[in-house]
């Protein structure tokens, strides 16, 4: 797909291009007569940009919208079919891939595929081979593939195209080896800030423009919609809400600090917490593979949580109580109309759900804290490589 839109960033007229793609992302579709009103611009010049963007493949007519009386407009949006978006979100042990259309529409999920990522460029690029193999597998032309996002743990400078937890080479960016590797634009984020990115866009609910959506998973991580934008601060990692130092626990942190909240709220703390009382002789039904491994897995324990055991659903409550705090804090800070928790935790549900909201209660400012809305993802595990997908689709568009 060719455009001089996409050459000519700075222009004006690529500006108006990008509002009206954006308004159209937002809404589905629009009127000439609506988005000239929404873009303050004049029906005539509207018309022109939204026939340019047709010829190039960005939006499409989508036929005549039901009135009440009178002409009926044609509504114009996104063109599904103009290329595809593929979103890679990298965990410990295993990646995830959404393949989603132009529109942003999810074709294609494929979880779990099994890998091991090292701070290598051999890895990497076993990496690179396994997603293009995973693509072309699920029936997509890579041809027709027009940027890979890729989510990773830990700190992310997403501008710069740098992770400090996964360092390749010095001379050259991360994202820069994988376009290298892809032959695509490539965008890299913060798996949290990821997560955010799809919820916000994809919620079947109405968007809120302050919201912070909280990753509970192994780790504790953050993002952050204030004003409809993603908050990165002043170096691109902001969200480090697990190294908040909110508790006088003596724990020390895998930062190498003392009493961050990730060592009472996440899935590491869990599974600590959780060995110790096996440890001390508590009886579960995790207690046979304890006996035998002397260890038990994060996902052991989940599963347990699902199974309705009492000492595993103590364990996930303690730490939404933890968690629940810190929450407060951050309510009481931001003032947010929704908070958001996503992550591998969130199986625990209204055993986590329920000490969060009683622990918002006690330690937020009622008048701060009524207009907050606290729920689960919606999008679950697919929330990272769904949020991947938009922002390779909004870097592309230069619309970040």
């Amino acid at each position: 797909m060719r455009s001089n839109f996409l050459s000519e960033p700075d222009s004006k007229n690529s500006a108006l291009k990008r509002e009206i793609l954006r308004l159209c992302i937002i809404k589905g579709g629009y009127s000439i007569a609506d988005l000239a009103r929404d873009t303050n611009t004049s029906v005539p010049t509207v018309t022109k940009f939204v026939g340019e963007l047709m010829d190039e493949g960005f939006v499409q007519d989508l036929g005549k919208q039901g009135t009440a009386g009178g002409r009926r407009p044609s509504i114009y949006g996104l063109n599904p079919e103009a290329g595809y978006f593929i979103g890679v979100d990298i965990s410990r042990q295993h990646f995830h891939i959404a393949i989603a259309d132009f529109s942003g529409e999810l074709k294609k999920f494929i979880q779990d595929i099994e890998f091991v990522l090292a701070a290598s460029a051999d890895s990497f690029r076993t990496l690179c081979v396994l997603v293009r193999n995973s693509v072309v597998a699920a029936g997509v032309d890579w041809e027709k593939v027009l940027g890979v996002g890729v989510s990773l743990s830990g700190r992310v400078n997403p501008e710069k195209g740098y992770s400090l937890t996964y360092f390749v080479s010095e001379d050259l960016p991360l994202r820069s080896f994988l376009e290298q590797e892809l032959a695509v634009p490539v965008t890299i984020e913060n798996d949290s800030r990821a997560m955010t990115f799809g919820e916000y866009l994809v919620s079947s609910r109405n968007r809120e423009e302050n919201m912070l959506f909280i990753n509970l998973s192994w780790g504790l991580g953050m993002g952050m919609i204030l004003g409809g934008k993603l908050f990165y601060g002043k170096s691109g990692f902001s969200g480090e809400i697990g190294h908040f130092p909110l508790l006088d626990n003596d724990k020390i942190c895998r930062c190498g600090k003392v009493g961050c909240l990730e060592t009472g709220a996440s899935g590491s703390a869990l599974h600590d917490g959780i060995v110790e009382k096996l440890k001390e002789g508590k009886i579960s039904s995790l207690s046979r593979i304890y006996t035998k491994n002397r260890d038990v897995t994060l996902d052991e324990i989940l599963q347990a949580v699902e199974e309705e055991d009492v000492l595993a659903i103590e364990g996930i409550e303690e730490i939404g109580k933890t968690l629940g705090r810190g929450i407060a804090g951050l309510i009481n800070i931001f003032n947010p109309g929704l908070v958001v928790i996503g992550g591998r935790l969130i199986v625990g549900r209204d055993y986590l759900l329920f000490p969060i909201r009683t622990a918002v209660n006690k330690y937020s400012l009622n008048r701060v804290s009524s207009d907050t809305t606290i729920r689960f993802s919606e999008l679950d595990r697919k929330a990272a490589s769904i949020g991947d997908c938009l922002l390779s689709r909004s870097k592309l568009l230069g619309l970040m």
